[in-house]
């Protein structure tokens, strides 16, 4: 009785505070909402906070076709570029302050990232429970003697439990991302209701989107798997009503990066959990289909997408601070095809990240290199305007698919990968988190015949074209049609059904003719009238056709 009369009272005070702020209200999402992701450090200029020479670039550069930034975490951390907080409450002073994300918020929607699975071996929550602290008592998973823990589903190949010294005695943490992130126990209520006041802050604080970290890991039982366990789905149905009732613009975006069954199961009934998953098959699997220049698995799979509801969508997404995951591909994939993927990963410089499997052994978990390095060609000679073509396929693909699309900084500019990062940090996944001079960058997008230029053109030019048309709504509908084995080809529906697109891309090498199934109006992307049902789309072209 005493918590339901607590989470009454904060939700109470928080909702009186949102409605104090003007933040009541819902938000529907449509065809002009595309997400950044970006570090808060991820643009630099000498003497200025991060977090405002991000707001004045993005404002300049960004502004009428990307609408919405995930900050990744800006907390104070001790590891792991962020996800290591120490204190959820506080903005690092590194990057800027609590009055820079607000101003931020003025221009763009935010997602925050909730790392809600653990916190730092050095946040104020762990520290006073080694110094005994009563209140702190149940937060965190302590192990004794030798039970099985064999059935633990492991995503990284470290040890799933870290001595550390308390009070009493030393005592063996669950951490299961590494030593420094011990994970919280919420099987204790006072965690949850901790967490609960902390995603009601950054709602208050201007959050529109809640993205929930790593969160298949939440409930641990032992003598279970250890992730997506029936508790772990009730606490983001807690938290969902919770939300749904005090701020209802704000979405929850679920993290799993796991096999694709298991992925959409955090849409819940489609009412009560997430109302976007991040869509972790897609990366993998167009990455090998502009790799073989054959769209047909591709094809397959996206025909099987499907949602709960009309509150639900895709988060889309090819590239991000991580890797890309290699388990959501399993299952749709076959073994050889995976294996070609690792390999080719390997032949362009990129790394393999790898976990702990239940037998004993390792395998694959993740490939560790940019996306356009992953679609380089081994031929030296090959023009760059084939490269960035192939390169932007990929990103058309995923802008053209139902859902939210996400880009991530280093795909919207072209960057290449960053071998150099991974030996100051001995991390794999530094390769993919450059930062950049604010007046180099600015410099490489003033000159058309840079790559970065190049890119940022033609990414311009699709999300220009994607926010003009109504049937490329994040709930609209789709259908896949088998055209050509080297087109992915996508008809896209408005909600009234009065606009349609048929987005056509050619993932191959070559020209490919093909007849359409109606009278066409004109190109969205280009504008260009089309006439006639022949059409030839050239290679690693992208049409978006008009009906």
């Amino acid at each position: 009785m005493r918590n339901l009369i607590t989470v009454k009272s904060r939700t109470a005070a928080a909702s009186a505070a949102l409605s104090s702020a003007g933040l009541t209200g819902s938000s529907t999402l449509t065809e002009h909402d595309a997400i950044l992701i970006t570090y808060g450090d991820q643009v630099l200029m000498p003497g200025e906070h991060p977090l405002r020479t991000l707001h004045r670039f993005c404002k300049q550069e960004l502004s009428g076709f990307v609408n919405a930034i995930h900050l990744l975490p800006f907390f104070p951390s001790t590891s792991d570029d962020g996800f290591s907080v120490t204190d959820y409450r506080q903005v690092d002073p590194a990057l800027g302050s609590w009055d820079d994300i607000s101003t931020l918020s003025t221009e763009f929607k935010l997602m925050f990232d909730a790392v809600i699975n653990h916190v730092s071996a050095e946040s104020s929550w762990f520290m006073a429970f080694q110094r005994g602290d009563p209140h702190f008592r149940g937060y965190f998973i302590s192990v004794a003697g030798a039970p099985d823990l064999s059935l633990v589903v492991r995503p990284r190949a470290l040890p799933l439990l870290t001595s550390f010294a308390t009070d009493s005695r030393e005592r063996r943490m669950w951490t299961t991302f590494s030593s420094d992130q011990v994970d919280l126990n919420y099987k204790e209520p006072e965690v949850l209701l901790d967490v609960l006041d902390v995603l009601l802050m950054y709602a208050e604080r201007g959050a529109s989107f809640l993205r929930l970290d790593a969160v298949a890991y939440l409930w641990k039982e032992i003598g279970t798997s250890c992730i997506h366990l029936p508790e772990c789905h009730a606490v983001i149905q807690f938290l969902r009503a919770v939300l749904d009732d005090v701020a209802p613009y704000v979405k929850l975006v679920t993290e799993t990066n796991v096999p694709h069954v298991d992925n959409v199961s955090y849409f819940g009934n489609g009412t009560n959990e997430a109302q976007l998953v991040y869509n972790f098959a897609l990366p993998p699997l167009t990455l090998h289909t502009l790799q073989t220049g054959d769209a047909r698995v591709l094809s397959e799979w996206a025909a099987t997408l499907s949602l709960p509801t009309e509150q639900t969508t895709f988060f889309n997404f090819l590239a991000s601070h991580d890797g890309i995951g290699l388990n959501p591909a399993r299952g749709i994939l076959p073994a050889t095809a995976i294996e070609a993927l690792v390999q080719n990963t390997l032949a362009r410089g990129g790394l393999i990240s790898y976990k702990d499997d239940l037998d004993g052994t390792q395998s694959p978990y993740e490939m560790n290199i940019n996306f356009f390095d992953a679609l380089s060609s081994m031929d030296d000679d090959e023009p760059l305007e084939i490269h960035v073509g192939r390169f932007m396929a990929a990103q058309a693909i995923m802008l053209a698919l139902r859902g939210v699309p996400g880009v991530y900084f280093h795909s919207l500019f072209g960057s290449r990968g960053w071998p150099h990062g991974v030996a100051l940090t001995g991390r794999n996944r530094t390769i993919n988190r450059e930062k950049c001079d604010l007046a180099a960058l600015e410099k490489e997008l003033a000159d058309p015949l840079a790559l970065r230029s190049m890119v940022f053109n033609h990414y311009r030019q699709l999300l220009t074209a994607r926010r003009s048309s109504a049937a490329l709504d994040p709930h609209g509908g789709q259908t896949v049609l088998d055209l050509h084995p080297a087109i992915f080809a996508i008809e896209r529906v408005s909600r009234d059904q009065k606009s349609r697109v048929l987005a056509l891309h050619n993932v191959g090498a070559k020209a490919v003719d093909l007849r359409l199934p109606f009278d066409p109006q004109s190109d969205l992307i280009t504008g260009s009238k089309l006439s006639g049902r022949a059409l030839t789309v050239g290679p690693y072209e992208v049409t978006w056709v008009k009906q």
